[in-house]
C-alpha cells in the first residue's frame, strides 16, 4: 500500500527497475532549498516539529506542503522573512530555487510553488540597559566625579 503514495521517477529504459520517491523527501528538498534563499528567516513549523527540535532533531521539511495531482507537483511554502527585504523579490527567488532543486535532483516537473509569508521578523536590537542601574538616564549626572 505504501507504494501507491510514492512518486515514480521517469527512466530512459536502460535501468533494471523503477525508482520511487516518497513525497516527504520532496518536502525536505523544498524546505532545505527555501532556507538557502537570502531573506528567509525561518520556515513555519508545527508544535511537533518545535518539540522535536528541542531534542536536537532538525525538521527540514517543516513549512512545506506538497500536493500531487495527475503527475503535477504543487508546493505550498510557509515562511517568515527578515525585516527590510523585498517580499516579491524574495518570493520569486524562493520559487526559482525550489523549482531548480526539485528539477535537478528528481527530474520531476513542478506545476506551482505558492509562497505564503507568515510574518516578518525584525532585527534583534541589542539592549544597552545596565542591569545594575535600571533607571539610569542616557546622560551622566552633572556634578558627579
Amino acid at each position: 500500500m505504501a507504494e501507491d503514495t510514492n512518486i515514480v521517477l521517469a527512466n530512459d529504459g536502460k535501468v533494471l527497475g523503477k525508482t520511487e520517491v516518497n513525497p516527504d523527501v520532496l518536502e525536505v528538498i523544498a524546505g532545505i532549498a527555501a532556507n538557502e534563499v537570502d531573506g528567509v528567516y525561518r520556515m513555519r513549523g508545527s508544535l511537533g516539529s518545535q518539540v522535536s527540535e528541542l531534542f536536537g532533531h532538525k525538521a527540514h521539511g517543516k513549512g512545506v506542503k506538497l500536493t500531487v495531482t495527475d503527475d503535477a507537483l504543487t508546493f505550498d511554502v510557509y515562511v517568515f522573512l527578515e525585516y527590510g527585504v523585498s517580499v516579491p523579490k524574495v518570493a520569486l527567488k524562493l520559487q526559482e530555487h525550489v523549482k531548480s532543486q526539485i528539477s535537478s535532483m528528481t527530474e520531476l516537473a513542478v506545476a506551482e510553488i505558492n509562497v505564503h509569508v507568515e510574518g516578518v521578523v525584525p532585527e534583534k536590537v541589542t539592549n544597552k540597559l545596565d542591569p545594575n542601574n535600571l533607571f539610569a538616564d542616557d546622560q551622566e549626572e552633572v556634578g558627579e566625579a
